[in-house]
């Protein structure tokens, strides 16, 4: 389940940008354009989080209770 998450966050860093470049280009609203493009950034923050791997080489995702 959580590798199904994580995919589907990444497919949404690669979407979330590319809606707000279309929103963007057909004249649509600033606010939501820059909100997309934020959310995009947060969640390939989280998404970095989960699989950077840490000192010990072990990633947040490998240790998580299944």
């Amino acid at each position: 389940m959580q590798e199904t998450a994580l995919s589907l966050a990444v497919l949404m860093v690669i979407a979330l940008p590319v809606g707000a470049l279309v929103l963007w280009r057909k004249g649509g609203s600033r606010k939501q354009v820059l909100l997309m493009l934020v959310l995009a950034v947060i969640l390939a923050a989280n998404v970095a989080i989960w699989l950077i791997p840490t000192r010990s080489g072990q990633t947040l995702s490998a240790s998580a209770p299944r």
